[in-house]
């Protein structure tokens, strides 16, 4: 009897332990902390390198990113019911209208959850900045001026007449962005002498790729067929890069052609590394690794911290030509 007695206290002993020991593995298997992020264009590398480096502090910081594609409103608000089911308490978006912000808004706070917007920012039904929400976007007149100088140092260089020259600017209507970039390079140009009658401005359709980009600047060249020398910008690589393609069509050479895009992602890169130098002359690199990684860090402080980001932050560019392009790509983050 005494030995059986002796026995009853180790046994409940063993059993506490094994219900702790139990508890401890259960607490380490409880599910990661997630954190949305939705891109309007997930086809397009800047996007895929957001979504990568958010990747990349989740692993750092210990929680998931819920990667959503969302090309319009429907799909928005879809993408934020998803991110809510999975039991994340915000998200990160660029969204593909901007008109969207009040029914993000409105849609984020009925699930509780918290909103950062990055690249575009969130305007209200008077196309004026929401000034509630965390934003990180580009400084976009100041890496349009970045583009002017570009073409204007290039020009320059090349001893091009500007009289004798034209410039290309293709412009997306109603996207704020977009029309900073625009003014900043025609601001820079116009600094350094260019005449405004020679700058053509032309409306690109959506989306937003090398195709559009062809269309749009292939009207201007139409209209002015005798024009020899031409300089190209607007809102991304793509956009440019269409532009460019336009003047091959037209039998115009890399001699004849200065293209500056913006992004420095994907296309610029395999653009560079041809073989044979084409008119797509450089682009001014904007920060993916800062728009992904950074936001979703300051998310996952916001949510497990109540630290609330900054209100505005704004990235700036570096020049990147096929001259300094490992150099830029690793200042960047985008080494491949």
């Amino acid at each position: 009897m005494e030995a059986v007695m002796a026995r009853r206290p180790r046994k409940a002993a063993m059993l506490v332990l094994a219900a702790l020991l139990g508890a401890a593995a259960g607490a380490s298997a409880a599910p990661r902390m997630k954190i949305g992020f939705i891109v309007k264009q997930p086809e397009e590398s800047w996007f895929q390198n957001e979504w990568k480096f958010a990747e990349l502090a989740g692993r750092k910081y210990g929680f998931d990113v819920i990667k959503i594609g969302a090309t319009d409103g429907e799909k928005v608000l879809t993408g934020i019911d998803n991110i809510a089911s999975q039991g994340a308490e915000g998200f990160v978006i660029c969204t593909p209208d901007v008109m969207l912000s009040p029914a993000i808004i409105a849609k984020a706070g009925s699930l509780g959850l918290k909103v950062f917007s990055v690249d575009d920012r969130f305007v209200d039904a008077d196309g004026l900045p929401i000034e509630g929400v965390p934003y990180m976007g580009i400084s976009s007149r100041s890496i349009g001026e970045m583009v002017g100088d570009a073409l204007a140092g290039q020009m320059a260089a090349r001893h091009w007449r500007m009289e004798d020259t034209g410039a290309i600017s293709i412009v997306v209507d109603g996207l704020a962005t977009a029309k900073e970039r625009s003014e900043g390079t025609v601001s820079a140009l116009q600094r350094a002498g260019f005449p405004s009658s020679n700058i053509f401005a032309i409306p690109q359709n959506t989306p937003l790729d090398v195709e559009s980009g062809f269309n749009a600047a292939q009207v201007v060249l139409t209209k002015h067929p005798t024009i020899r020398k031409w300089l190209i910008f607007g809102l991304n690589d793509e956009t440019v890069l269409g532009g460019v393609r336009a003047t091959e069509n037209r039998g115009f050479t890399a001699d004849d052609v200065i293209g500056v895009g913006i992004g420095g992602q994907k296309t610029a890169i395999v653009e560079f590394r041809k073989r044979k130098m084409t008119a797509f002359y450089a682009t001014v690199t904007i920060s993916s690794k800062r728009h992904g990684y950074e936001t979703a860090e300051l998310m996952w402080r916001w949510i497990t911290m109540g630290t609330l980001p900054p209100m505005e932050t704004y990235t700036s560019g570096m020049l990147m030509t096929r001259d300094n392009i490992a150099e830029v790509l690793s200042d960047m983050g985008l080494e491949e």
